[in-house]
Parts: structure tokens; sequence; C-alpha cells
């Protein structure tokens, strides 16, 4: 038998505890992030123990502590979009230089 319906796919979001000059982020921020993910797709998981992140960019070493959002969504282009924009979004309200999004296939049982 075929299915019709589109696979699905886990997305996953490295959201920053500190902005790049070290101040706390506001949890609100992060609450906000929370909520418009469940909104959106119904569902969203967050952990919340910290994942520290060691990076360079021009030449400067940056430390990061952060925490992980995942979501499980239809594997569509509507999705996709989606994703790409909320990137660009959170660029710009955690005043990051970059923030990693990345996505993968799943099946789901």
């Amino acid at each position: 038998m075929s299915n019709s319906s589109p696979g699905h796919r886990r997305y996953e979001v490295l959201l920053p505890r500190q902005f790049n000059d070290g101040t706390p982020v506001p949890d609100l921020l992060i609450a906000d992030t929370v909520l418009e993910l469940r909104d959106r797709f119904g569902a969203v998981s967050a952990e919340t123990q910290t994942i520290q992140g060691i990076w360079i960019h021009g030449g400067i070493s940056f430390r990061d502590d952060l925490m992980r959002l995942f979501v499980d969504v239809p594997d569509d282009e509507e999705s996709h979009r989606f994703f790409i924009e909320m990137k660009e979004r959170l660029k710009t309200k955690f005043d990051q230089l970059e923030l990693w999004v990345v996505s993968y296939p799943i099946r789901v049982e």
C-alpha cells in the first residue's frame, strides 16, 4: 500500500542562553520561541541542559551556552520555508552572528 502523505523531518534549533556580548538572554525570548513552535506545529520539545559550543568567527573565539529545541513536522516545502524564515528572525531576536538550525528525515512509527 502506498502512502501519499509526506514523510516527517526533525528540525533542531540551538538557542543561545547569552547574547554575543555575554549578557543573559531573557527567559521570555526563549519561551516565546517555544510557544511559536508549539502553536505552529502542535508540539515542541526542549533539552534544557546546557550545550556548550566553541567557535571562531573573524579570528575571534566565541563560547556559547545553548539549549536545544526540536520539533517533528511534515517533510514538505511549507515547513522548510518556515524554518528558513524563522532562523533569520531568531538571529535578529537573539542578536547572533549565526544560529544553528539542522534537519534530518525521521521515520515515525
